[in-house]
């Protein structure tokens, strides 16, 4: 309860309850799920209730999703049989247990029941998100049952015999890819969005990780949740589309994850209990600039009073963190920031084709992409930028799930709450899905720039794509000649336009830009990098609705900026906030 309090007097909304291993030296809790388990849990939400702090649950112990109560007919398997995977390091230590299979809705159906019986009285109040962590399911040879016969009714041949030296085999292996990934939408995100409303929970999950379409994951849950700094702050842009494609207003973000490196169990992380509040500033600020507008702390272990346990992978938070007297403020600041960036809808004009069909064909990233501990496959999406040219242009992500039930209206296409202005293709390969809706969209009237000719993926092309595709080049609305497309300015203009994020509310636009410094954060910061955010000046002019003005964006050191565009005018609206000056890492 102590815990509780002091969040709630140092400005936080709320807190994530995720179950995880005992800490060294730490007794045992409740046996996992048992009554006793359940009694403690329901006290802690009617604690927060009684707050006015919400309070969301992680749908199982440590992750992927497992447990010892799994039945070994609802594991996690690959072409070979039981997947070796397991889970270890989860409140049950040091028992293992199965991974669940995530390609089976029968087996997530079974797993929460399990779940939902013990958090039955805990989901009582205040709504729950109930969420799903970062894909980390295993996916060599990922299989289920009946997933053979599926692909052979799909692709007409049998996908067993390539199974062994599949990567020898790309056309096979993307088909085989291309499925697995409708697998994991309408076996695996789509069911627990249905099994979260059901209980009367929401859902809320990091699709990130998971080989499948990841701006239709994203969009089949209620909150779509990104993380940083272990994935780049600009991958949060492939959520944040997602997050105007299928209407959804909160793109939250689990932040200052191993901001500085990452070691292995038990840690600690480098400079973990020395963090600067400075540092998570610049990292929150391009997080803000891609599109987030809810953060999730990460984060804070569970004490007595007078405790000290700490977990090794986190920014260590709590009343003896090394910035806690700036807590508050900062907290403060995030909020009025996230208020801002709710407002309204998020504003679109060009819409950029996500390849995630070159991903798919693609293997493994070689040793040079690989910007984190865990990277490895090209689907994983980190090494995605949009186009630099469209940078002024505020270009969102699409999928050729997310063109299915797009339209062309009224001179834009209308896909959710987006509405964009011209659709950007620049990729190696598109499936014959996604060339039926650009044929269907160019038809009707939507400008499409293809600045080249993709092929055709997959073992079993089709006699008829080579003639669609030349049906689609030849279009009146279709050009590789961006001066026969672009017809309109850009939001923003000028040279070396710092990262930002624009909200439309009515008439007028919020538009959040981060200090230039925050621009390309990669994984590891430096110590001490937000010195480097010195004071910074860019001239850039604004085109919103028929307005069109020059303007100063004046940096301070650190400091980010929000400017409001209303008609003929401009206005900043005070965010300042300055932390504290950064120092060099400590001897």
């Amino acid at each position: 309860m102590a815990q509780l309090r002091w969040l709630k007097d140092n400005g936080f909304g709320g807190v994530e309850i995720a179950w995880v291993y005992p800490l060294p030296g730490s007794e045992p809790g409740p046996a996992w799920l048992s009554p006793e388990w359940s009694r403690l849990v329901s006290f802690a939400k009617r604690a927060c209730d009684e707050l006015g702090l919400s309070c969301d649950f992680t749908f199982g112990s440590l992750w992927p999703f497992g447990g010892t109560f799994l039945d070994e007919s609802d594991a996690s398997k690959t072409f070979k049989g039981l997947s070796p995977q397991r889970l270890r390091m989860s409140w049950e230590y040091p028992a293992e247990a199965y991974i669940l299979d995530h390609l089976s809705s029968r087996a997530l159906e079974r797993y929460s029941a399990r779940m939902a019986a013990a958090l039955r009285e805990a989901l009582q109040g205040s709504p729950s998100g109930l969420f799903c962590d970062s894909w980390e399911v295993q996916t060599e040879g990922l299989w289920t049952d009946g997933f053979g016969s599926a692909f052979r009714n799909r692709y007409g041949y049998s996908v067993e015999p390539f199974m062994e030296t599949l990567d020898s085999h790309p056309d096979v292996r993307y088909d085989y890819r291309m499925l697995v990934a409708d697998c994991v939408l309408d076996e695996f995100y789509r069911p627990f969005t249905r099994i979260c409303h059901e209980l009367g929970a929401f859902s809320r999950v990091q699709c990130h990780g998971s080989p499948t379409d990841l701006i239709a994951a994203y969009g089949s849950v209620d909150v779509p949740e990104s993380e940083a700094i272990l994935f780049a702050p600009d991958f949060s842009r492939i959520a944040a589309s997602a997050a105007v494609l299928y209407g959804k207003n909160v793109l939250s973000c689990e932040a200052f994850t191993c901001i500085y490196g990452w070691r292995p169990y038990p840690g600690p992380s480098p400079f973990q209990g020395e963090e600067q509040i400075a540092d998570l500033k610049l990292l929150a600020d391009a997080l803000f600039a891609n599109g987030v507008n809810h953060i999730f702390w990460h984060g804070m272990p569970f004490n007595p009073p007078g405790g000290k346990n700490r977990f090794y992978a986190s920014v260590h938070l709590g009343p003896d963190s090394s910035f806690a007297a700036h807590i508050p403020d900062f907290n403060s600041y995030m909020e009025k920031v996230c208020t801002f960036m709710r407002r309204g809808r998020t504003y679109s004009d060009v819409a950029v084709y996500m390849p995630l069909e070159d991903c798919f064909m693609a293997g493994e990233l070689p040793p040079e992409e690989r910007l984190a501990p865990d990277a490895r496959y090209f689907w994983e999406m980190r090494h995605l930028r949009p186009p630099k040219p469209l940078a002024g242009r505020h270009p969102l992500w699409v999928s050729l799930n997310s063109l299915a039930n797009a339209r062309f209206e009224d001179g834009f296409l209308c896909c959710g709450d987006a509405l964009f202005r011209f659709l950007y293709l620049d990729v190696s390969w598109l499936d014959p899905r996604g060339l039926r809706e650009l044929l269907r969209l160019a038809g009707e009237g939507l400008p499409i720039l293809v600045l080249r000719k993709p092929s055709q993926p997959g073992a079993r092309p089709s006699d008829s794509y080579e003639k669609d595709l030349n049906r689609l080049l030849s279009m009146d609305t279709v050009s590789s000649d961006p001066s026969a497309i672009i017809r309109t300015p850009p939001l923003i203009e000028g040279e070396d336009i710092p990262d930002y994020w624009c909200r439309v509310d009515r008439d007028e636009a919020f538009i959040f830009f981060a200090h230039p410094g925050s621009s390309g954060l990669r994984y590891p910061m430096r110590y001490g990098q937000s010195a480097d955010a010195l004071a910074a000046r860019r001239r850039i002019r604004v085109n919103f609705r028929g307005f069109s003005g020059e303007i100063s964006l004046d940096f301070k050191p650190r400091q980010s900026l929000l400017l409001r565009v209303s008609p003929r005018a401009f206005e900043f609206i005070d965010i300042d906030y300055s932390p504290p000056e950064p120092v060099s890492p400590p001897a």
